[in-house]
């Protein structure tokens, strides 16, 4: 009787570890991370005042509230290495524990970059060779994410081993120093990482090339996540990039349109632009928190697309209260009328519909019910079966 227990519970652990292969550094990413990150407006100009003053501006402008959590630096901190060999900031980093204990001290989290090869993206000094000292030197400093890279690592030849190898070295000096990191894996998604990112301790994986503050271009990228759903979930998320909203390239509706298509693809919601400067329509944009609801539901599900007619399309995700959130694109530039497939939505009869973007019940609505997005925008839906 005793045996047979234990090869049940044996069993059963190795369904979940089957079920859910995310090995990270401690019970992080359960839902997608919110945060923001320097690169998308500042590049390698990024400095200590930067970041202190997109931290106080994250709390002042209700994004905290909204959920966003992390403040990530991303390429150009590096200074040079010291004769033990440890990494130190750059001028315009003097302190980087200071740093970190700065942003901590306004409930929020922060992250750092680097690459698994000797130069990162800009040029600076990676962490080839260094794995365990850095891992410690982050963890030293206080730091909560690490965005790692696949930069300089080729050069014709396989200077860092295969990626795996590369990702798990640091998985595996991160979760030496007991400190909980949230690892994101930066490869662009040549090696398809969503293929083994999570089995070494990756908590999301990009899925492409950076996005651009341009529609044409974050609608391919976002849009090409579509059939990688089944390597996502509470842990382990696919990474379209962080996001471009507010950063001038495009109009409202598009931005609300990467918004719409994030938060369906339970993608991170890393925002990119400057914090300090946004007006209230792209806070409203960045902290709807009906929106946000939909990113950051337990259920952990990515969404999927369910219907496409020419440049109108429909995607579905499946919410843990049994509801759908329901994204609708119009990928013309002007408006269109699409009515609602019921069944490859997976509704039927009458269902209670809301628009999240408006935060409007609509009542009861019935197949064929039909919405109107705006040239190249996009409507959020949520679906509830009547009861």
């Amino acid at each position: 009787m005793k045996t047979s227990k234990l090869l049940c519970l044996l069993f059963s652990s190795m369904f979940v570890f089957l079920a859910n292969p995310s090995r990270s550094t401690g019970q992080v990413g359960q839902t997608p991370p919110m945060g923001w990150n320097s690169w998308n407006h500042f590049g390698v100009t990024i400095t200590d005042a930067i970041v202190r003053a997109q931290a106080q501006a994250m709390v002042t402008s209700g994004m905290q509230a909204a959920g966003y959590t992390y403040v990530n630096i991303d390429d150009g901190w590096q200074g040079q290495r010291d004769s033990q060999g440890n990494i130190h900031g750059n001028a315009n980093f003097p302190d980087m524990k200071g740093l970190a204990d700065y942003v901590h001290s306004l409930g929020l989290k922060i992250g750092i970059y680097s690459s698994p090869g000797p130069k990162t993206c800009g040029g600076n000094v990676g962490s080839f060779g260094h794995e365990d000292q850095d891992a410690k030197t982050f963890a030293s400093w206080g730091y909560d994410y690490l965005k790692y890279d696949w930069c300089s690592c080729d050069y014709g030849k396989k200077v860092c081993g295969t990626q795996q190898q590369a990702y798990q070295k640091m998985y595996d000096a991160l979760k030496g120093t007991k400190r909980v990191f949230f690892y994101n894996i930066a490869d662009v998604g040549v090696g398809k990482p969503w293929t083994w990112a999570a089995s070494v301790g990756g908590n999301s994986w990009r899925t492409g090339p950076d996005v651009m503050d341009d529609y044409f271009y974050m609608a391919e990228e976002g849009l090409g996540n579509n059939g990688l759903q089944s390597f996502a979930g509470p842990g382990h998320w696919n990474d379209p990039d962080m996001l471009e909203v507010g950063n001038g390239g495009m109009t409202d509706a598009q931005y609300q349109t990467e918004m719409s298509l994030w938060v369906v693809l339970a993608a991170p919601l890393i925002a990119g632009n400057d914090l300090t400067t946004m007006g209230s329509d792209i806070i409203a944009l960045l902290a709807n928190s009906e929106v946000i609801a939909v990113d950051q539901d337990s259920k952990g599900v990515q969404g999927s697309r369910v219907w496409q007619q020419g440049p109108q399309e429909i995607w579905v995700k499946p919410l843990a209260d049994g509801s759908k959130a329901v994204a609708i694109f119009n990928r013309v530039k002007d408006p269109s009328t699409i009515p609602l497939p019921f069944k490859q939505i997976g509704v039927t009869g009458s269902v209670d519909a809301r628009d999240l973007w408006l935060h409007k019940d609509l009542g009861l609505i019935q197949d064929g019910y039909k919405v109107t997005p705006v040239g190249y925008g996009a409507m959020l839906l949520k679906l509830t079966p009547k009861k």
